[in-house]
């Protein structure tokens, strides 16, 4: 009753190695297909150039103006120490 421990070691790497393989190439290829099924019936409404950098600026400034509220807020927390 020898056995081959290496080479049965070696199969089941290999076995392994197929099976995840395998699952990941299924994986893929349905992730694939979800993406076009969702850009077939949910497709997203393009907005122009213009609108999207009037809406950036507006985030930028809303950003601009919590840090500036943020930096009054604790110079007067600091003031009333």
């Amino acid at each position: 009753m020898e056995t081959d421990l290496v080479g049965e070691g070696i199969k089941f790497m290999i076995l392994g190695m197929g099976i995840v393989f395998t699952f990941l190439g299924i994986l893929i290829v349905v992730m694939y297909l979800m993406s076009k099924v969702i850009q077939r019936f949910f497709p997203e409404a393009h907005m122009s150039q213009q609108q999207t950098a009037a809406s950036q600026r507006k985030d930028k400034k809303k950003i601009v103006a919590a840090i500036v509220a943020a930096i009054i807020e604790d110079k007067k927390a600091q003031a009333r120490r």
